[in-house]
């Protein structure tokens, strides 16, 4: 009995210590490792619940999870996860579909449609990769001064 005496007395007096969560700050030490990727740039990464409409413009990455029906303008790259529909224009440098892309979509340089992607709509690109079972449906140009389409080997044996 002493003794829980002797701990009840001891546990009242101890005061745990509290750290405090410093805040994350862009690029600085205390944020961790620097996105080096992304370190120049902005990025816009929409959620998979997410429903954004409008016009976006100077996105240097848009990460598409959710669903955007927008117009694309004045930026570097777009990536559609398989979760995510976009639905507008959009006129970029590069482009990785995983999910589902309908409108105009303008690529000056390379166009990565995966095996769960789906464009529909207006294609130009600068260079095509289309793994097996990614889909375009539509008109498709190639820009002046682009690379030949790639395919994998199990979509060429589909075509012969």
């Amino acid at each position: 009995m002493a003794n829980e005496e002797g701990t009840t007395s001891a546990s009242s007096t101890f005061r745990p210590e509290i750290t405090r969560r410093l805040p994350d700050l862009r690029g600085g030490p205390l944020g961790g490792q620097p996105d080096t990727a992304n370190e120049s740039g902005n990025k816009l990464i929409v959620g998979q619940d997410i429903v954004l409409n409008g016009q976006i413009t100077a996105c240097d990455q848009l990460v598409v999870e959710g669903r955007v029906e927008a117009a694309l303008e004045n930026s570097q790259s777009i990536e559609i996860s398989e979760t995510g529909f976009f639905k507008g224009s959009a006129v970029i440098e590069e482009a990785t579909i995983s999910g589902n892309f309908e409108g105009n979509l303008t690529v000056r340089g390379e166009l990565t449609v995966k095996a769960t992607g789906r464009i529909q709509g207006e294609i130009r690109y600068g260079k095509l990769c289309i793994e097996s079972g990614g889909q375009i449906i539509g008109t498709v140009e190639a820009l002046p001064g682009g690379n030949v389409a790639s395919v994998t080997p199990a979509a060429v044996g589909e075509d012969g």
